[in-house]
């Protein structure tokens, strides 16, 4: 599913037109980015929690020569399903 199905989902169920389901999409998703910019979790009962965690440095090899290089320390945003998700993919 890509955005553009996810809008149309929305709509559908939600009753609401293209254009207010994506307004609705697109704020969900700039209240999601802001709070994980700033460290926060996000947390949606019954779907899951996305959290930012903090990768350490670690050693690795450059595929194309070889060579032995640092991977630099990051933070990633990390997904964990909730219960209800869950069972509904098992």
């Amino acid at each position: 599913m890509n955005k553009t199905d996810l809008v149309n989902a929305i709509a559908n169920e939600a009753k609401l037109t293209k254009v207010q389901a994506k307004a609705a999409l697109e704020a969900a998703l700039c209240a999601m980015g802001g709070a994980l910019a700033k460290g926060d979790k996000v947390a949606l009962i019954g779907f899951g929690t996305f959290a930012v965690v903090k990768k350490d440095a670690r050693p690795g090899v450059n595929p194309a020569t070889k060579e032995k290089i640092t991977i630099p320390a990051r933070k990633v945003v990390k997904f964990k399903a909730g219960a209800e998700l869950a069972e509904k993919v098992k």
